[in-house]
């Protein structure tokens, strides 16, 4: 049974070291947040993780948030780089310059998230009670 318990304490070893946080940056972009962490693997050889994270609420005011998580090797930054450059040019050099008569599109997409943010304080204000007080000043 020992050389059990030991195989088991090496096992948790690994693993948190498998789970190592060695560095992370959180980037605030609108309703979004972008964690970009670098752990550690069981080879100490480290590898990055980008996750996208929203606030979702529900009907009943509750929130969670929706996450989406990208795994992205050593053997695959460079060319994840040159993609992701390459694909940021690419729109940079290339968005149609906007005229007076495109800016309803994105207008309407301010008033969407206008209506949200008005629901989001219609549920919390759901939760308050308003109380009058007698004017005590006699």
């Amino acid at each position: 049974m020992e050389g059990f318990d030991k195989n088991d304490d090496q096992n948790e070893e690994l693993d948190s070291k498998f789970r190592q946080e060695i560095y992370s940056k959180a980037v605030r972009a609108g309703k979004r947040t972008y964690f970009f962490d670098v752990k550690s693997t069981r080879k100490d050889e480290y590898y990055l993780t980008i996750t996208e994270s929203k606030k979702r609420y529900e009907q009943d005011g509750k929130f969670h948030f929706e996450k989406h998580k990208i795994f992205l090797y050593k053997e695959d930054f460079e060319k994840f780089a040159e993609g992701l450059d390459e694909v940021v040019g690419f729109i940079m050099g290339n968005q149609p310059v906007m005229d007076a008569e495109n800016y309803d599109e994105p207008q309407a997409v301010m008033e969407d998230e206008e209506e949200e943010v008005l629901a989001e304080e219609e549920v919390f204000a759901k939760d308050y009670t308003s109380v009058e007080f007698e004017d005590l000043s006699n």
